[in-house]
């Protein structure tokens, strides 16, 4: 029984592999893109210029799920709570502002502009949260499309590298301290490899201080998976004709426990360097595997169908975030 369900994994398996590690290897070479979205850009073409053999759905659609909540559990185990700590109050006043920001603009804007409510939750919660890695766990909450992952995930993108560019001349021409531009870069950029990107252009002070706000920002993804668990559930009775029954093991997202469990192993257990390393790399190139799915199971005509009315609502979340990082903390003396 395992080997037959085995052998109808491997097709999509091994192809989503092979997709991630050339993915992985341009990744390298141009880390201001990064391996996630070479993933799914390639997914993407593969899937709209091959016609895929029945026998890979299995592989990819195991790899865009399964594999993508395993990553999330190991993403635990690089995160520490005394890194949490050390950001103090201030840290944590500025983000609850910003994570708010996000929402706030992705729900109302996204109504006047009549995107769907996947859409404008997978926007919101990409640019509140931490990106790629905050849209996948939602989206296996969410049950979302995968088109609406594709399209969430390349605008948050765009705007993840025009903060790298934009963002240290900014920071210098308003005057910000290191401590200020890191805080700034740590609330109002998402992914971890451009905050990194833009702390470090600004100055080594700012880019380790936005770092560790990042990282801080990253375990907001345990309380918001949460209240989506329990939106998601009161969706489904609201829709149904008749009285549901939910059952909570298959419901809870179990994986951000997981998530939670690696994090206080981090931080009560002492782990040697090199199997810190190997945690980390693996969780991120299980990302990379997990969007190379999704990119195989996104149809390309059906995204330009969609319109620019996605990107609007990125764009202005993002603007959102960042105006409200810099009037925080000014408004609390930070600045």
């Amino acid at each position: 029984m395992i080997i037959k369900k085995l052998s109808l994994l491997f097709p999509g398996f091994a192809l989503t592999l092979l997709i991630a590690t050339a993915a992985q290897i341009l990744g390298n070479r141009f880390p201001l893109i990064g391996a996630s979205v070479f993933g799914i850009l390639f997914g993407i073409l593969v899937k709209n210029l091959f016609r895929l053999p029945v026998s890979t759905a299995d592989g990819v659609n195991f790899s865009s799920k399964a594999v993508l909540q395993f990553s999330i559990i190991l993403l635990g185990g690089t995160l520490s709570l005394a890194q949490i700590l050390e950001t103090g109050s201030s840290s944590l006043i500025v983000m609850i502002f910003t994570i708010l920001s996000a929402f706030i603009i992705a729900y109302v804007l996204g109504s006047i502009l009549k995107i769907d409510t996947q859409m404008k939750n997978l926007i919101g919660v990409g640019t509140a949260i931490c990106g790629g890695s905050a849209i996948a766990a939602i989206s296996s909450i969410t049950e979302a499309d995968d088109h609406d992952i594709s399209y969430s995930i390349s605008t948050i993108f765009l705007f993840n590298v025009l903060a790298v560019v934009l963002f240290p001349p900014l920071g210098h021409l308003l005057g910000l301290t290191d401590y200020g531009f890191g805080l700034f870069a740590g609330t109002a950029i998402n992914d971890t490899s451009s905050v990194v990107a833009a702390g470090y252009t600004f100055s080594n002070t700012a880019g380790d201080y936005a770092t560790i706000v990042k990282l801080t920002r990253t375990t907001m993804i345990i309380p918001i998976s949460i209240i989506f668990m329990i939106y998601t559930v009161y969706q489904k009775k609201k829709n149904a004709k008749s009285a549901v029954r939910y059952d909570l093991k298959k419901i809870f997202p179990w994986f951000i426990l997981g998530f939670l469990g690696m994090a206080v192993v981090n931080t009560t257990v002492i782990i040697g360097h090199d199997l810190s390393v190997i945690i980390k790399e693996s969780a991120k190139f299980m990302i990379v595997m997990a969007l190379s799915a999704i990119g195989l199971k996104t149809d390309l005509k059906r995204m330009m169908k969609t319109g620019f009315k996605p990107l609007i609502l990125g764009l202005a979340a993002w603007l959102g975030v960042s105006f409200t990082s810099l009037l925080v903390q000014y408004l609390t003396s930070q600045i």
